[in-house]
């Protein structure tokens, strides 16, 4: 199983880089130290000149893969929800309770995460840390609507259609299920920051996860539209 998983290549949409990260060393390097980089000094301050530095390369070798800091961005955003949607997929396969399927699924998109040892280049604990503070630069732009029909976040919209089916599955009179799978996942992103930064006006904390949160409130909101709809 673990050679399976080191074999699966994390796809993200060809038109976000000039030249895949993932085809040469070169690029993974620039993956990997723009992640350690973007959370030492964040996205404001990220130049490719500062990251060019940090690799010992020149600037102009990170303008053949990627043609601004903003498409690096989305490229580090939808590697990471593409991971999170093949540990989706990966965890509920061949789960036949709607009710557990959802439980899990919920788990993958809201816990705290751990690194992954199958793509050594790429920290995932450090990545995340920059998708709960940095994502939202991804699409308030804007090149928003041109860029979403290019298809630069369709990863993104892939996960929580995913997400939603689940829901649908789980209580199919439910109306809101992408509204709801959509707050799961960016809610989660939310929680986790003011876990950090705002601690006073969240219950999420030592004691309490976000998944505890959002495993709470799915259940709440489902229940109670099932027993409405009788």
């Amino acid at each position: 199983m673990i050679n399976l998983l080191s074999n699966i290549k994390i796809s993200v949409p060809d038109k976000i880089f000039i030249k895949d990260p993932e085809s040469s060393d070169l690029g993974k390097r620039i993956t990997e130290h723009s992640i350690l980089l973007i959370d030492e000094i964040g996205f404001d301050s990220f130049t490719f000149k500062k990251l060019g530095t940090k690799i010992g390369s020149n600037e102009s070798s990170i303008y053949r893969y990627f043609e601004s800091k903003h498409k690096l961005l989305l490229y580090l955003t939808s590697w990471y929800w593409a991971w999170i949607e093949y540990q989706l997929v990966f965890a509920t396969h061949n789960v036949p309770d709607n009710k557990v399927q959802l439980h899990t699924a919920i788990e993958v998109v809201t816990r705290t995460i751990k690194e992954d040892l199958n793509f050594t280049h790429i920290n995932e604990v450090v990545l995340n840390r920059i998708i709960i503070n940095e994502y939202s630069k991804s699409y308030l732009t804007k090149e928003v609507d041109s860029e979403n029909k290019e298809g630069y976040f369709v990863v993104y919209k892939r996960l929580i259609k995913r997400l939603s089916e689940i829901i649908n599955k789980v209580n199919p009179d439910y109306e809101f299920p992408s509204s709801l799978a959509s707050t799961i996942v960016e809610g989660a992103l939310h929680q986790h920051f003011l876990k950090a930064h705002f601690s006073s006006i969240t219950d999420c904390g030592k004691d309490v996860t976000p998944t505890e949160f959002f495993l709470n409130l799915t259940q709440k909101v489902l229940k109670t539209t099932k027993d409405e709809s009788r």
